[in-house]
């Protein structure tokens, strides 16, 4: 269980480092787990700029088939778009085929042989997996490899990535291939950053591209082509189809739904086999009761993949038992050393690689130490029935696959990282009925706490969720396991700025704990700080603060007056007092727990280290800056001393003393240092990380102080519209935001830009912190001077003026 204590200077306090860019010579911005910028050396930037391309350079996948009949007329507009409009173009599959079509329609045929037809008219031609903006990052770091192995062996996939970006800056006329796109959003950085060659995209969405890039519809193979494509591999390139095996031919493509995919299919088992095409026809037929018009696509793929799978296990039974298990990962970069364990030496499993590869039923990677299976091939394979054991072919096999990876110890992030993909894929697809086990729980959750630790809690949501489900099944609603695994999801939630979702799940788990624990259970303690924490997370201060009270005494009489979750509970509560506005009650409640963590922990415990920072934030907001500003910095000294300077807590310290320096009016040491924490927060925890939301804000109100509007105006409007989809609209930090860019606006002399942000600023506060509450005062005389400004510009008199209060500096972190 998490047992959360509010963070020092008003805002939680961010955990889990992210990906580090380091180096020197030039920033070069990337996108993946969030945009950032990488710093490359001096001389990898040389070399970016004086290394060329081979001639013909690329790295184009082989045609599954080598086999390409019909889509002239898609391949003559493809190439007019790109070479006439010099933008780029996309292919996508129209209307609801996309549902059922996935892969099989034929996009990434086509755009391989756009690029194997046109390779020479371009510099380079690299083709890059899209289905994430992690993947896309992977791509372009092999990019780095072929072209500059001499650095690329020694460097990051970041800095790789960083190092493909800038040689395509430097070396117009290459063609890019961003295969298999989920969300047409993540090539919008590629496109705007990369201006001077093709873009070429294939995905299986149809919206979301008006504003990215041109596109042309790609549908079924007309029968001509399906019949062409068809014979030639069934019967082989040099043999002249009869006339009746014309006809049959053009019976079976129709039976197929004419799906290339479906097609090829057909063909390499007809090819391998020598069934004639009537005798396959035939043995579809006797599971078919549907007409050939009204054919579902996904369903006729499965009847032929079944006849291939019996090729398959004739020649080599343990190929499909390897095929059955790999439909329940990710579809792509299956390790083979993940496979391992089914073949007791490297030739068994090759053999079984082997016999799948012969049939198109996998592909392998670059280096040949992964696989790749079709998306439909996975789906088909998953709607196989369940056997004896519930299982269906090959469920239970992945899960035992992934148990053996997690339990070995991987903690090699590289490992991690290649196997995070397949943990994610194995959770995703869990069959409705499928028995649950505790062990996959375990690895579940195993890996969650990777991804916790690594700052990445959108992705840990999935994993803790699905460890979840498998545990209510197992060991039921209420076993004091599962009650941690609602509580660790609901914590997920609350990290990720999920409030709306964390709370009840809170909520729920304190009643279940309470009713099988107890009142008073240690657990039910924990859980009880934890909904308090997500309370005062949301602002809502009504309800944190008895919550945090009561808890606070329970663990005063149960565990007693020291014990350090007595303490927390004390610091807690001291900053939902100071979150309140109330410094009489909170000022002394920091110091007495400051001084009880400095005996029993020692001085230079992070608790201790978190309580000082705390009573110095409580000092700034009363505005005793004498005693603030010394505390700051000698809580920065130590936190840089024993976290090291790019821990989060240490940058959570130096934006507090930076605020300080901030309402000293010493402009020029604030905004210094909040680059410094800014630059920081955005290369280890992410662009949208809240604690670079936070610290983006806070930058953005001294630039507005120092005068410099515009920045701070442009600073504002991003981190309001990024807290708004990420915190979510009552969070802390949004609120704060809201009110900063209403301050900038009302500054630059736009009053009605204000107006609406106050109005909203002041409903919040009002129903948050009632009608009296400092924050109210200011706000409400805010608006009223906005209203009063506006009526000036438009000739008439505001017909009232609030009293104004204190104005309220930026909110710390």
């Amino acid at each position: 269980m998490t047992n959360s204590a509010a963070p020092g200077g008003g805002g939680p306090q961010a955990t889990g480092p992210r990906s580090v860019a380091v180096g020197g010579g030039i920033g070069v911005a990337i996108t993946g787990d969030g945009a950032q910028v990488v710093m490359l050396p001096a001389e990898a930037v040389r070399w970016a700029k004086d290394i060329e391309a081979p001639p013909g350079a690329g790295n184009l996948p082989g045609s599954a088939s080598g086999v390409f009949v019909g889509r002239q007329d898609e391949l003559a507009e493809l190439r007019q778009l790109l070479a006439d409009e010099g933008e780029a173009a996309v292919t996508q599959v129209s209307g609801a085929r996309a549902i059922h079509g996935l892969g099989g329609i034929g996009k990434s045929a086509l755009a391989l042989r756009y690029a194997h037809s046109f390779r020479r008219t371009y510099t380079l031609v690299w083709w890059i997996n899209a289905a994430g903006t992690e993947q896309i990052v992977t791509s372009l770091a092999a990019l780095a490899t072929r072209l500059c192995p001499q650095w690329a062996a020694a460097a990051g996939v970041q800095e790789r990535a960083a190092w493909a970006i800038l040689w395509l800056q430097w070396h117009p006329g290459w063609l890019l291939v961003f295969d298999n796109v989920d969300d047409p959003a993540d090539l919008r950085h590629y496109l705007g950053t990369l201006p001077d060659g093709h873009h070429l995209a294939t995905s299986r969405t149809a919206t979301g591209w008006h504003s990215i890039a041109s596109t042309m519809s790609l549908g079924l193979l007309d029968a001509e082509a399906a019949v062409d494509l068809l014979c030639t591999l069934a019967l082989g390139p040099e043999h002249t189809p009869t006339p009746q095996q014309l006809q049959d031919a053009a019976a079976l493509a129709a039976d197929l739904g004419h799906l290339p995919l479906a097609l090829e299919q057909a063909g390499a088992y007809l090819f391998e086999t020598g069934t004639s095409l009537a005798t396959y026809r035939d043995m579809l037929g006797k599971v078919m009761d549907t007409a050939a018009g009204g054919i579902d696509p996904e369903r006729t793929i499965a009847r032929i993949w079944r006849h291939t799978l019996t090729a398959i296990e004739r020649r080599n039974p343990q190929a499909v038992t390897l095929l059955d298990a790999t439909a329940w990962l990710a579809p792509d970069d299956i390790p083979r050393t993940l496979l391992a364990p089914f073949c007791p030496d490297p030739l068994t499993l090759g053999q079984a690689l082997g016999a799948l590869y012969a049939y198109n039923m996998i592909t392998y990677s670059a280096d040949r130490q992964a696989i790749n299976v079709h998306r439909l091939v996975q789906t088909v394979l998953r709607h196989q029935p369940a056997g004896s054991d519930g299982y269906p072919p090959g469920r239970q096999d992945a899960e035992h696959l992934i148990q053996r990876a997690v339990s070995a110890g991987n903690t090699d992030t590289l490992e991690w990282e290649r196997l995070l993909p397949h943990v994610i894929g194995l959770a995703e697809s869990t069959p409705s009925h499928s028995p649950a086990s505790a062990e996959t729980a375990d690895t579940y959750d195993a890996a969650a706490q990777y991804l916790h630790h690594q700052g990445r809690e959108a992705h840990a949501i999935r994993l803790r969720t699905a460890a979840l489900i498998q545990r209510e099944q197992v060991l039921g609603d209420t076993h004091p396991s599962t009650l941690t695994s609602r509580n660790n999801l609901a914590s997920a939630y609350e990290s990720s700025g999920d409030l709306k979702r964390a709370i009840p799940l809170y909520e729920a788990t304190l009643a279940q704990h309470v009713e099988i624990l107890g009142d008073t259970h240690p657990d039910t303690l924990t859980s009880r700080n934890n909904l308090a924490y997500a309370y005062w997370s949301s602002g809502d201060l009504k309800r944190a603060i008895p919550l945090y009270e009561a808890t606070l005494a329970q663990r005063e009489e149960i565990l007693g007056d020291t014990h350090p979750s007595t303490l927390t509970s004390r610091n807690n509560l001291a900053s939902a007092y100071r979150a309140s506005g109330d410094l009489k009650r909170a000022i002394p409640l920091y110091e007495a727990t400051l001084a009880q963590r400095e005996e029993i922990l020692g001085d230079t415990h992070p608790d201790t280290l978190t309580c000082r920072n705390n009573l110095a934030s409580a000092y700034w907001s009363a505005g005793d800056l004498k005693r603030a500003i010394p505390l700051f910095e000698v809580a920065l000294e130590q936190r840089e001393r024993v976290l090291g300077t790019s821990h989060p807590d240490t940058m959570t310290g130096r934006n507090n003393l930076a605020s300080a320096y901030f309402k000293a009016g010493d402009l020029e040491r604030a905004i210094e240092m909040l680059e410094t924490v800014l630059t920081q927060a955005e290369q280890i925890l992410g662009d949208i990380h809240p604690h670079s939301l936070a610290t983006r804000n806070n930058l953005a109100s001294a630039y507005l102080m120092a005068g410099d509007v515009e920045r701070a105006i442009e600073l504002l409007e991003t981190v309001l519209t990024q807290a708004e989809q990420i915190l979510g609209d009552t969070h802390p930090t949004t609120v704060t935001s809201r009110r900063n860019l209403a301050d900038a606006y009302q500054d630059s002399g736009a009053p009605a830009r204000a107006i609406p942000l106050l109005e909203t600023a002041l409903a919040r506060s009002q129903h948050v912190l009632g009608d009296m509450h400092p924050d109210t005062l200011t706000i409400r005389n805010k608006l009223a001077q906005a209203r009063q400004l506006l009526a000036r510009q438009h000739g008439s008199t505001a017909t009232s003026l609030t009293v104004a209060a204190t104005p309220q500096p930026p909110t710390t972190d």
